[in-house]
């Protein structure tokens, strides 16, 4: 009878294990087991997560951290590059750092770094986001107002350090205008081509312009005062210097006074910006954790400044050999360079109907420039005695009023077209032709003598 049952129990188990090996033949696969020899079935798993049944993991799961570690960095590594198309022009990067590093010609440093430093423009945008995402929306802004424009930041910081002024002051002066004309423009047309009117919150954006008005003032001031001072005995050159420190304070206080406008009194204001911005990031998962966006930001940042270091170093030999001028350099490529993911998402954004986010992208942008960059900078030169002001040239200064004063104008009314932007889009570019043919050496003579006193 224990005979019987025994052999009922073992035909059981027999008849089970080949209706189930039967079941699962196409999730198998058959590997020889070094003990016996016999065939014996393992789960397949995927190399980067594909779909299967769900006792399934993939190998970023994987129990061993000596398996699980590695794949999940390959993994993270493919969403992130995987997340903007722009990412193709990495492979400069490398390029750039090696023929930086070689000091071949002077030429292909700029082009190739020129170029790399886009995708990490791109990159560096990614993660502060996904860390702010992470931090709370006080500590975001503040994160977002920090590192949102931390290319033009590095780039400004390393010419500074090297005396390259004409540099720094066209660099600011060109991100200002980029984002506030080229953007700006670009968005009204993006979004005018398909509606005959867009609308946007008027009192954000007459706002920012407000504030916009008040850095051009900042640089008026100054200019007025040279011209106040060139037939005066004083000293010209501390004066300038004094008034561009004091100024460069008030400055820096009136952007934290905006930021606890924006944050916390007044953040009713922003809530329909806010709002749309949420309807989108909420679909979205979240691919970074905030100590991979952490090691990220550091990194992308550190490549940056490599980047931009060879950048600066080839300027003064692109200048030489191709007789362009650093103003043209600095006003109109460099922005380029440090703005082209914020160019795409304003466009991209603005295409879709959300005015108030592409306003943000733009005018926000132009925004830090003036009122954290700029005043930033001329604090820094302070520190290390390299005389950094706000009196830019009274030509730039002229510029600045003028497109500060058409922006204000076009988005009074918080509507727009593509008319508008076109009309945006078209003082930018009379603007950059003007700058192409202006001379380095046509600036203030004052302010000429104060750079060569310093360096």
């Amino acid at each position: 009878m224990d005979k019987l049952k025994r052999h009922k129990s073992q035909h059981s188990r027999h008849h089970s294990r080949h209706r189930s090996g039967r079941m699962n033949s196409q999730n198998t696969v058959t590997m020889a087991t070094p003990e016996n020899g016999r065939a014996d079935t393992h789960e397949s798993q995927p190399l980067l997560g594909g779909q299967g049944s769900s006792s399934e993991r993939p190998l970023w799961e994987h129990e061993s951290p000596v398996v699980r570690w590695p794949m999940f960095t390959l993994h993270k590594t493919w969403e992130v590059l995987a997340s903007n198309y722009v990412n193709v022009l990495l492979v400069f990067v490398p390029a750039g750092i090696i023929t930086g590093a070689l000091g071949t010609n002077p030429t292909a440093v700029f082009i190739l770094n020129f170029l790399a430093i886009i995708p990490l423009a791109s990159l560096l945008s990614f993660a502060t986001e996904e860390l702010a995402a992470k931090l709370g929306q006080t500590i975001g802004g503040l994160l977002n107002a920090t590192f949102g424009n931390a290319v033009e930041l590095i780039v400004s910081i390393l010419a500074l350090t090297q005396g390259q002024i004409r540099i720094v002051q066209s660099s600011m002066l060109g991100s200002i205008l980029s984002n506030i004309l080229l953007v700006l423009g670009c968005c009204f047309i993006a979004g005018g081509v398909t509606r005959s009117e867009q609308n946007f919150n008027s009192t954000v954006a007459s706002t920012m312009s407000s504030l916009m008005a008040v850095a051009s003032a900042s640089l008026i001031i100054p200019a007025t005062l040279y011209a106040a001072l060139s037939t005066s005995k004083s000293s010209s050159q501390e004066n300038i210097l004094i008034l561009s420190h004091g100024t460069a304070i008030i400055l820096l206080l009136l952007y934290i006074l905006y930021l606890f406008f924006q944050l916390k009194t007044h953040s009713h204001l922003f809530d329909e910006e806010q709002q749309q911005d949420g309807g989108d990031n909420q679909k979205e998962p979240e691919i970074l954790s905030p100590v991979a966006a952490g090691v990220a930001l550091v990194v992308v940042t550190i490549m940056v400044a490599v980047c931009a270091d060879y950048l600066v170093d080839s300027i003064d030999s692109i200048v030489e050999e191709s007789g362009v001028s650093k103003t043209f350099i600095g006003l109109v490529l460099l922005p380029i360079v440090g703005n082209a993911a914020e160019h795409v998402t304003a466009c991209v954004v603005a295409y879709k109907d959300k005015m108030d986010l592409a306003i943000g992208v733009a005018i926000g942008s132009s925004m830090q420039i003036a009122l954290f960059v700029t005043p930033f900078l001329v604090i820094l030169g302070w520190i290390i005695d390299k005389p950094m002001t706000l009196h830019f040239q009274t030509f730039e200064t002229v510029v600045f009023f003028l497109s500060v004063l058409v922006v204000n104008y076009l988005i009074q009314d918080g509507k727009s077209n593509y008319l508008e932007g076109s009309m945006c889009l078209g003082t930018y570019i009379i603007i950059a032709l003007a700058f192409f043919v202006y001379p380095d050496d046509a600036g203030d003579s004052m302010l000429n003598g104060l750079f060569s006193k310093h360096t």
